[in-house]
Order: C-alpha cells, then sequence, then structure tokens
C-alpha cells in the first residue's frame, strides 16, 4: 500500500464511518420503534457495512507496516482475511433475515408506515453523501472501492424501504414489509457470495482475475533471449499486490545481455498484467524443475501447458 495515499483514505474511511454510524443508530431506532423488518434489516446490512469500513481502516493501517523477520510479505493479507470475516457475517445475517421474514409472513406485524418511510429518506441521503466521500478518491485504490460498493448496496436497500414504506402507507399491505426485507437479504447474500469467493480464492493461491498461467508464459516466451519458461507461478498476496516467481532459460549470451532480457521481462509483465514483484531465476539449461509452460521458437513463437502423461 502506497504512503502517498494513506493518509487521505484513513480521513475518509474515518468519515465514512461517523456518517454510517448515525445511519445505523436512526435505523435501529426507527425499526424499532415503527416494527418494521425491513428497517431492522437494512440496519444489519449498515452494521456489516461498518464492520467492513472498520476492518478496511484497520487492514489499511497495517498493510503500510514494513516486512519484519517473521512477516517478509508484511501485513498484507490481513486486508483479505477480513474479507473473508466480513463475507461469513453477511452471509449468517442474510439467513437470519430470511428466517425472521419467513415468520413476519406467516404472522404479521403492524409497522408504523410513516415514521419508517422518513427514517429510511434520512439513511437514503446519508448513504448518498458517504458515497460521495469514498468517489472522490482514487478509483484504482480496492479498499475504497470496494466500501464504495458496499455504500451502494446500502442505498440500494434504502430506496427498497422507502418503497415499502410508500405501499404500506398507501395501501395498509403489511405483508410488504417482510417482502421488502427479502430483497435486502438477497443483496446482502450476493455481496456475501462474492467477498467470500474473492477472498477463498486468493488464500488458496489462486491465479489473479483476468489471467493465465499460459498467458503470462507466453508474453514472457515472446522477450528476445528467452528460450523457455518453467516452474512458474503466480498469485495474489493481497488485492493489488500480485507476485511471480519462474525459472527462465536463456540462449547463450553474455552477461551485460541477461540484464537486458531481466528489465524487458520486467516491463513486458508490468505492462500486461501489472505484475510488479517478480523473482526470476535464469538458466542455461533446463534444472528439471517444475513444469515447463512455454517453449519459444520461430515456428511456434509461444506455448502451452503440457499434456498430463
Amino acid at each position: 500500500m502506497s504512503h502517498i495515499h494513506t493518509h487521505p483514505t484513513e480521513r475518509r474511511f474515518v468519515w465514512a464511518l461517523v456518517l454510517t454510524g448515525l445511519i445505523l443508530v436512526a435505523e435501529v431506532v426507527g425499526g424499532l420503534w415503527t416494527g418494521s423488518l425491513a428497517l431492522l434489516s437494512d440496519a444489519g446490512h449498515v452494521f456489516l457495512d461498518m464492520l467492513a469500513l472498520g476492518m478496511s481502516y484497520i487492514a489499511l493501517r497495517l498493510a503500510a507496516l514494513p516486512p519484519d523477520d517473521r512477516h517478509t510479505y508484511g501485513f498484507h493479507r490481513l486486508q483479505v482475511l477480513a474479507a473473508l470475516a466480513n463475507g461469513a457475517t453477511l452471509l449468517l445475517v442474510a439467513l437470519e433475515i430470511f428466517r425472521e421474514a419467513w415468520n413476519r409472513l406467516r404472522h404479521p406485524v403492524p409497522v408504523l408506515a410513516g415514521p419508517m418511510l422518513v427514517v429510511a429518506v434520512v439513511g437514503l441521503v446519508v448513504n448518498l453523501i458517504v458515497a460521495l466521500v469514498l468517489r472522490e478518491h482514487d478509483r484504482d485504490d480496492l479498499n475504497v472501492r470496494s466500501a464504495f460498493l458496499h455504500v451502494l448496496g446500502d442505498a440500494l436497500a434504502s430506496v427498497g424501504v422507502i418503497a415499502a414504506g410508500g405501499i404500506i402507507l398507501a395501501t395498509g399491505w403489511q405483508w410488504v414489509d417482510p417482502l421488502a426485507s427479502v430483497l435486502i437479504g438477497v443483496i446482502i447474500l450476493a455481496g456475501s457470495g462474492r467477498v467470500l469467493r474473492e477472498s477463498v480464492h486468493i488464500l488458496a493461491e489462486g491465479m489473479p482475475e483476468g489471467m493465465t498461467a499460459t498467458q503470462v508464459a507466453e508474453t514472457m516466451g515472446q522477450v528476445p533471449g528467452v528460450e523457455e519458461v518453467h516452474d512458474l507461478h503466480v498469485w495474489t498476496v493481497s488485492p493489488g499486490y500480485v507476485a511471480l516467481s519462474a525459472h527462465v532459460v536463456l540462449s547463450d549470451q553474455s552477461l551485460h545481455q541477461t540484464q537486458d532480457v531481466m528489465g524487458s521481462l520486467k516491463q513486458a509483465l508490468l505492462r500486461e498484467f501489472a505484475i510488479k514483484h517478480t523473482t526470476i531465476q535464469f538458466e542455461c539449461d533446463d534444472c528439471g524443475q517444475g513444469v515447463v509452460v512455454c517453449v519459444k521458437s520461430a515456428a511456434l513463437g509461444g506455448g502451452q501447458w503440457p499434456e498430463s502423461p
């Protein structure tokens, strides 16, 4: 995490946390007062978004710490662990909302639609302010962008509560309230699935989205002087921090020329895949370690994963 952006980002997260906290208090009080499950469901969503904002803020601070003897990559992975915990909590809350909505559909509870509508409108306005606070920051910052998407989800949920309040006020249909809470639960469940999938993929050392090992090996194989690429590994340390290690067999050339090859490899990986952290080992012959993923030749001009024996 770049130190250049740390302080502005932290300030924005603090403001977002304060404003989101105000929404939470208003919706909990309003939900208990009006008896609206939709408001309480949205309050649960807001609470989890506060949790996500708080964890992102802490992760930003910890990611800026330098590596030490026991954590040579620093503390970047804490961002992923925080996301995993957040996704699991989202899943549990969505299931609880569905359970309570089912009970409300079977045994309707009277809802004060007017106050419910007022609280939801206030929540929507504050959510839009929080979204503007976060949107002004660098869009390449994944932490801020994910928090921004969470807030947009809150705003969408508030729109659902407003619609439910308006319908109840106009028609008296009390079942609209638990129905709106189900829709909010679906939004939370979708966000939970996305967060859990991405977190598990990173923790399982999966390839970053938008690239494959074959594509990376072919790009490396196009660099003049490269004969073969094997024992290639690409993984995500944390969102936005991709690392690569590989063995590269070179054609016969001088030591000075190998430095040019190294520079070309790093430039190609940065340009094509935004990979900045690389560990590349040069060899004169295949060391027999790992799988050959690319054989560069005039005939092939690239390579592919070999078939299993």
